[in-house]
């Protein structure tokens, strides 16, 4: 992963003061022990930041999340339609749902591994914010991005947490590099992407070479396979070059740079 640097502490262009409601609400969230549950929290900061950007959207809609937890608890109130995917790793889920600060009637819970239940799962609206949060280990989180990246609307979000571990890391570089999403901010471990207006990848095809993450490694080769295809084009016998009909010649040239 590249290495954080402070220009990403301040999310680019005009700030969205937060709603005084969603501001007392975070500081009460953030008032619950640290051992409220044992699965680990996105800190105020990240809870924050997640508020300031849904506000710079306008009002959310549907949104998203593996794990559960703290984010849960602001979600319900920033969302009308939320989903959770996740299993009660540390008591988190359970306190989640007992909590008094959660708004129930905007929250759905799909209780299970997301590995299990995010592939299973049919969504019928696309999303306006998706948190990565769930299992860590790889390459569970690259799954639950392959099931949220096509849910996302334009503008907006995908927030990926816990970019410390190294496969996460690598995880934030590819997405990173793609065109689907720009990096607005990171908060602490969390990054913060918005979905850009480039064309989505077919999720059921290859389409490496187009991906930005690979794409100077594709043009190197092409690079090294049209030099050696231009080579053997100047040492064709000029006969054997007369036989082949001009549209291919055409085709060849444009491909190898002419």
């Amino acid at each position: 992963m590249q290495k954080i640097n402070s220009q990403f502490g301040v999310p680019h262009g005009r700030e969205i003061p937060i709603n005084q409601n969603v501001l007392a609400l975070i500081d009460r969230i953030a008032e619950l022990p640290s051992n409220w549950h044992n699965a680990g929290s996105v800190p105020l900061k990240g809870l924050r930041a997640i508020a300031r950007h849904a506000e710079q959207i306008g009002p959310i809609t549907h949104s998203a999340e593996t794990g559960c937890g703290r984010t849960t608890l602001l979600f319900s109130h920033l969302s009308s339609n939320h989903l959770v995917f996740a299993l009660d790793a540390g008591a988190s889920l359970s306190q989640t749902r007992d909590s008094a600060l959660l708004n129930p009637q905007n929250v759905t819970f799909i209780e299970g591994p997301s590995q299990l239940t995010l592939p299973n799962y049919s969504f019928k609206h696309k999303v306006q914010i998706a948190l990565i949060d769930g299992p860590h280990g790889y390459p569970f989180p690259d799954l639950e991005y392959y099931y949220f990246y096509p849910q996302i609307e334009t503008d907006g979000l995908l927030l990926v947490d816990d970019l410390q571990i190294p496969s996460i890391g690598r995880m934030f570089d590819i997405i990173d590099a793609s065109d689907m999403f720009n990096l607005i901010e990171i908060v602490g471990n969390m990054a913060i992407f918005k979905r850009s207006d480039a064309p989505l990848i077919d999720p059921l095809s290859d389409s490496w070479w187009i991906q930005g993450y690979n794409r100077p490694h594709y043009e190197e080769i092409t690079r090294q396979k049209f030099s050696l295809l231009r080579g053997l084009a100047y040492i064709t016998p000029r006969p054997l070059k007369m036989m082949i009909p001009a549209s291919v010649k055409e085709t060849f040239w444009l491909w190898t740079g002419r």
